[in-house]
Parts: C-alpha cells; structure tokens; sequence
C-alpha cells in the first residue's frame, strides 16, 4: 500500500482493498468489503460501507455515507452492491445507496460527476457521467440519469423515471414522468419550458446538430401532435443523426411516459 495514508483514528476493516496513494481521514470507516481504487480521498468522519466499489480518483466528502444500506423495507440484507466511477466529488452528507435485489442488486454511478452537500442517491439508481447534483437533491429508487445531466437544488425525481442526456431540470422541480434529452422542465410537477441551451453548447452540439435538435423539439412539444404521431413525425422528416437516434430511442423507450 505505498503512499497511502490512513489516519490513527480511522477505522479500516480487514479485507477491504485499498489502492496505491489513498488517503483516508480521521474518524472515517472503510468496510471490509469496500474497494477503493488508487488516489481516493476519503475525508474525516465518512462512512465507506458493504460491497462498494470507489473508483481512482473519487473524493469522498466529511459525513458522507457511500455504500448505505437501502431504504426500502424490501431489502434483507441480501448480497448487492454499489458501483462508483472514477473522479467523481461526494460531497458533504450526500448518501450513495446499494442496490436491491428487486432492481438487479446494483446501483452504478458513472465518472466525474459533482454531488453536492446532502444528496440522496437511492437503491438500483443508475448515474452516468459529467453530472451536476446541487444541495439536496433526492433520487428515489430505479431511477436512470443519463450524461451531462444538471439537477437543480431541492429537486425529487420519481421512482422509475428516466432523465435524458444532457437535460437540465431546475431547483425545486418534482419529477414525476421522464425527462428526454436536451430539454429543461421546472416546477411542480416538473414541465418542459424549453431547449438546454447553454448546455447543449457546451457540449459543442451546435450548427446541423443543434438545427436536428431544434426541429425534434418544434414537432413534438409545438405542433400539438399526439405522442405517437410526433415520434412517427421525427423519424419521416427529420434526418438519421446520433441525436434523432438518442432522442427517439429515449421517447420510444418511456414507461412513465415523458414531461411535456
């Protein structure tokens, strides 16, 4: 274990494995069963629990509880696990859950993703990667986020909704349908009030690509089609791209159905 760093008062429970330059601080538990992959930072006062794997590079905040037990009386401690990217920040009491059996027994969150101060995320939720979680913002179970995902502070999003790439959905908003691709929804419940610009312009889909974008939204939120028909729509008139693809695929695939 060259170079790591393990604080007198932490505890780090026999069998967990720890990677090369980890540093782990004061009062912080580290489980038996935990994986910390190389240069984690765990600071003081974190707990690191059950079958969790952290990847290289993740900083794991003070109070934080990455590989918590399940809220969902379901749960009998069976065998499931936590799955954590690389670089990823954790901040400050933000709650990473296991996952259920129910849902597949994992939760996955992907790589480099921001989760601020007291976010909650629960049991069998998937997370991809480049996410932003302001304060306080609460997934509950089976919820799927996809990349360059934004939530707002304060904002809840249902069991078993689906939030699309590159979305934004705005603080306070009560998710309760899925959210497609490269919109923004706000309020309660959350609706669609237009195209993530800004962060669609991050992402440099700009030009043919942001005139594909622009032209899917038009057909299915201001032509005042039915659901089915705006999809058949997009795919007669709007030309085979990467981001016809996402966006169809996404709407195509919606239980919930989707904010509109």
């Amino acid at each position: 274990m060259s170079d790591v760093k393990i604080h007198p008062t932490a505890i780090v429970e026999k069998g967990a494995e720890i990677g090369k330059g980890v540093t782990v601080g004061p009062y912080s538990i580290i489980g038996s069963r935990v994986k910390l992959g190389d240069g984690v930072t765990v600071a003081s006062h974190a707990i690191v629990e059950n079958n969790t794997t952290v990847g290289a590079g993740t900083r794991i905040c003070s109070f934080a509880h990455v590989g918590a037990t399940p809220q969902d009386l379901k749960y009998k401690n069976e065998d499931t696990e936590l799955i954590v990217g690389e670089n990823n920040q954790i901040r400050e009491y933000a709650n990473l859950s296991l996952g259920t059996v129910g849902g597949g027994g994992k939760t996955i969150v992907g790589s480099r993703n921001l989760f601020m101060v007291g976010v909650h995320i629960a049991h069998d939720c998937y997370v991809g990667s480049d996410c932003v979680f302001a304060n306080n913002v609460a997934l509950a179970g089976h919820v799927h986020i996809g990349d360059r995902v934004i939530v707002g502070g304060m904002a809840g999003i249902h069991q078993f909704c689906r939030v699309g790439d590159y979305a934004m959905i705005a603080a306070g908003a009560i998710v309760v349908q899925d959210v497609a691709p490269y919109l923004m929804v706000q309020g309660d419940r959350a609706e669609v009030c237009g195209l993530n610009l800004v962060g669609l312009k991050r992402a440099k889909i700009v030009d043919d690509k942001m005139t594909i974008v622009k032209a899917m939204y038009h057909h299915l939120f201001q032509e005042n089609r039915s659901f089915a028909d705006a999809i058949a729509h997009i795919e007669a008139h709007v030309p085979r791209s990467e981001q016809r693809n996402v966006f169809v695929d996404f709407l195509k695939g919606s239980k919930r159905g989707i904010c509109r």
